[in-house]
């Protein structure tokens, strides 16, 4: 089944509404400004060593011991791709309720930099750099049963 994708204002509503943000970027990105309220689980790391990012292991691991199944969950990224990408893989592990915010929170851009959906800054919506142990990752990975 495809991925709703819908965009930041009516993502506004549904967060409104009580629907659980998840933000996927890096944990830089996120400290950097994020939607309020909103858990970072990154899907990705940067890894310093190969200069890129990538995968992070635990993605699906710790979004199940932080985030209920029957829970509603709009997933979102910097451009709406890595969230995509993970409401795919919690659609798959049995997340009945995932959308994606299309545009994410910085903006969809073409390879000439031009935005082709606005994000949720571009729609003037509110955004935060506080988090706290119910949202920051370091906080969320705590949560897995030690090795």
């Amino acid at each position: 089944m495809a991925v709703k994708q819908v965009l930041p204002p009516e993502v506004k509503s549904l967060l409104d509404a009580g629907h659980l943000y998840l933000d996927v970027r890096s944990t830089h990105e996120f400290e950097q400004g994020h939607v309020p309220g909103a858990l970072n689980i990154p899907l990705l790391h940067f890894d310093p060593v190969r200069g890129q990012m990538s995968p992070n292991p635990d993605f699906l691991r710790v979004v199940e011991a932080a985030v209920p199944k029957d829970s509603h969950v709009v997933c979102g990224c910097a451009s709406g791709q890595r969230s995509l990408r993970a409401a795919e893989i919690l659609q798959q592990a049995g997340y009945p309720d995932v959308v994606n915010m299309a545009g994410g929170f910085t903006g969809a851009r073409d390879p000439m930099g031009r935005v082709v959906v606005q994000g949720w800054l571009d729609h003037g919506l509110p955004a935060s750099r506080e988090s706290d142990e119910r949202t920051a990752y370091e906080s969320l990975l705590r949560l897995l049963p030690a090795p």
